[in-house]
């Protein structure tokens, strides 16, 4: 199984900590960090693809110190190396005009506001997870137990079908 990246981005340390505990069942086949920062974010994506390991979601909160989510959100959407990554938005701070930005860049697959339901953020994760592997891992099926089965199995459906119809 690939070894993909989830980043947690949130300058409060117990928001963050707490975001890492709801999707913890996740470390066993992903590889999960968390960045008080902006900057920190970036150097842990940088490390993690050094070592080959692909960016797939990111969960970012927006009000930080000195850079704010969704302006970080945009740059990753707009780098090759990034931009297939899940993007989450996980505030209760974000503004609608910024929303509306980040929405009209295509740099947030979903949004969820503060506070959140633990099995909500969960599914919600698993769910984009589940696009990202669907769309983006060559072998979609080595996560089928991990994650959505049934969308997977319904996307390795389709993609047969439409070779079978060339």
């Amino acid at each position: 199984m690939n070894k993909y990246l989830i980043i947690c981005i949130d300058d409060e340390r117990e928001v963050l900590d707490s975001v890492l505990h709801d999707i913890t069942d996740l470390e066993a086949h992903f590889m999960l960090e968390a960045a008080e920062s902006v900057a920190e974010a970036r150097e842990v994506i940088i490390d993690a693809q050094k070592e080959g390991v692909t960016l797939a979601l990111v969960l970012c909160d927006h009000q930080m110190p000195k850079e704010t989510g969704i302006d970080f959100l945009i740059e990753l959407t707009e780098k090759d190396e990034t931009k297939n990554a899940q993007k989450i938005l996980l505030t209760g701070q974000a503004g609608l005009p910024e929303t509306i930005t980040a929405i009209n860049n295509h740099s947030i697959d979903y949004f969820i506001a503060k506070p959140w339901n633990k099995d909500e953020l969960k599914a919600v994760v698993i769910e984009q997870l589940t696009e990202f592997v669907i769309q983006h891992d060559k072998n979609p099926m080595t996560w089928a137990s991990t994650l959505d089965t049934g969308k997977i199995l319904n996307a390795i459906s389709q993609n047969r079908q439409s070779l079978s119809d060339y």
